[in-house]
């Protein structure tokens, strides 16, 4: 009888990468797009020389062929920088994890998903609602909720903190953790893909092209439609099929850990209890609001180019008052689970508002999750204690998002990346618009299993891709929507992804497990993709 394989650890996996991306570097040249530092802006900017090609002056950017670096031992010094490249997401899951764990032990997130569900039972007794199934309504709620974060203003490492709520919610309602991180992650995954107003990718890229800021946003908004309609009803597919048949999921061995954690089963034996020192924290956290309230009258809140004046704070501030007031006198749990909704409230405030990232995010999670641990009585000693079995549980996560970096590392120093850059444009001067436009549409594809970062690959590709658009006769408005669509699918499946590898090690979801699933869905939104591309070079579309 032959043995079965036993799959690789995750950890095992990205190690094979980060070997196979230092054998290339002894394989493809070194190469580098030269710069030159911009006195006004501090920056390093790309070189552009002219040729003179079919009579016409074209600026292409400066590309020259530099001594290799092939990488040996430096394996090991890559992991080590993978750390620190990613140290904004390593600490941001250690702090969200154990500022969650704090709140788990008072069983909150339990007595919330009880009562959640209790809720959509009581929705199934209207025929037309029960018809179309109304779980189905919640799932494609939360997800259209999230793809609009993702297009307006580019969610992603955010998505980390709302698994830990989210993956135990769906396993109660009967799905399993890859349908909790779809309904976050990818539905996030897909509004970016299909981003409207997103900053970080079409704002930079456009801006590099030298196009008005969000033009073409008619088309866009269309391909987000579509994009959209396809993922739900892929997610809604798997999600039912796990729905009837648990055992039919991917990862049924492994959610073990989630159902040994379930809400619902003990839920009855919670005692329901409002401690003095949750008024206290009431009373500490409404004064400080006041104060945020006269210092922040008014928020300038910015989707896309737009923005617009409210007086957030003071809103939230009055609308935090009465909930909490009226949830204390019920039970602390409702206490915590509304500081837990208006937490994410001033996410989306601080985000939208004040350009928050990852550090003031992990800063709120963290200053909930000691709050939480007062309101409910616990000692310091104790909330300590909790916060610690948190992060020492969600560890593992953490480390394989530093190990995945070495990844990007191990490119960067080994000179290739822009080889591999340089040689892809010149193997697509020769062919049509279509065809050029699907190439370039699949360079960005594969550039982005290097460089995940959507700003960063606007900033190395733009200056390279709109000129040359220029010179095989596509709009640069089409050359940005190819770069668009190359950035955001492949996001979901690449490892180089710290958010990816985030959200797989806090749902504890095995890597291959994961591109078992997703493979599928992957090609079915990359031929979705060049399909939507087709009208950006055929079609007289507005600002295109």
């Amino acid at each position: 009888m032959f043995k079965k394989k036993k799959i690789p650890h995750t950890y095992v996996i990205v190690f094979y990468i980060v070997i196979i991306a230092a054998i290339s570097t002894w394989i493809i040249p070194g190469g580098q797009y030269v710069k030159k530092k911009n006195p006004e802006t501090g920056k390093e900017d790309v070189v552009y020389e002219t040729h003179i090609i079919d009579g016409e002056e074209v600026e292409e950017p400066k590309f020259e062929y530099v001594e290799n670096n092939p990488q040996t031992w430096q394996i090991f010094a890559a992991l080590y920088k993978g750390f620190e490249k990613q140290a904004g997401i390593i600490v941001f899951i250690l702090m969200v994890g154990g500022a969650f764990w704090i709140m788990n032990t008072t069983k909150s997130i339990d007595v919330g998903i009880y009562a959640f569900l209790n809720f959509t039972k009581k929705l199934e007794k209207y025929k037309f609602l029960r018809f179309i199934g109304v779980q189905n309504i919640i799932l494609t709620m939360i997800m259209l909720m999230f793809s609009i974060f993702g297009a307006v203003f580019g969610m992603s490492e955010e998505t980390i903190a709302f698994i830990v709520i989210l993956v135990p919610l769906a396993i109660s309602m009967g799905y399993d953790s890859i349908t909790g991180v779809a309904i976050v992650f990818v539905a996030a995954g897909l509004g970016f893909a299909g981003a409207i107003l997103n900053p970080f990718t079409i704002g930079i890229a456009q801006g590099i092209a030298g196009l008005p800021l969000f033009s073409g946003i008619e088309y866009r908004i269309v391909t987000w439609f579509i994009i959209n309609f396809i993922g739900i009803a892929f997610i809604l597919r798997y999600a039912n099929k796990v729905k009837k048949n648990p055992k039919k999921s991917l990862v049924y061995e492994t959610d073990e850990y989630w159902r040994k954690r379930g809400a619902g089963e003990k839920v009855d034996k919670i005692k329901y209890y409002t401690p003095k020192r949750a008024w206290f924290v009431f009373v500490f956290i409404l004064i400080s609001l006041i104060l945020f309230s006269i210092e922040f009258k008014e928020t300038t809140l910015k989707i896309g180019n737009s923005s617009f004046n409210a007086p957030m704070m003071p809103v939230a501030t009055v609308l935090f008052s009465i909930t909490s007031f009226f949830s204390l006198r019920k039970s602390v749990h409702f206490f915590i689970l509304n500081l837990l909704a208006f937490t994410i409230i001033f996410l989306i405030i601080g985000v939208m508002g004040y350009g928050w990232y990852i550090m003031r995010i992990a800063t709120l999670f963290l200053a909930m999750g000691l709050l939480t641990g007062v309101a409910a009585g616990y000692s310091p000693n104790d909330i300590t204690k909790h916060f610690l079995d948190g992060a020492k549980d969600i560890m593992s996560a953490a480390i394989v998002v530093g190990l995945a970096g070495g990844i990007v590392i191990i490119l960067q120093e080994g000179h290739i990346i822009d080889t591999i850059l340089h040689s892809m444009a010149e193997g697509m001067k020769n062919f049509g618009k279509i065809a050029s436009v699907g190439i370039m549409y699949l360079i960005q594809t594969a550039i982005n299993i290097i460089i995940p970062s959507g700003s960063a690959k606007a900033a190395i590709t733009m200056p390279i891709m709109a000129p040359f658009s220029d010179y095989i006769g596509i709009s640069r408005q089409a050359t940005v929507v190819a770069f668009q669509f190359g950035d955001g699918f492949t996001n979901m499946i690449t490892p180089t992804s710290g958010v990816l590898i985030g959200v797989l090690g806090v749902a504890r979801i095995p890597y291959d497990r994961w591109v078992k699933w997703i493979t599928p869905f992957m090609i079915i939104l990359i031929i979705l993709g060049f399909l939507l591309l087709i009208p950006t070079v055929t079609m007289n579309l507005n600002g295109f």
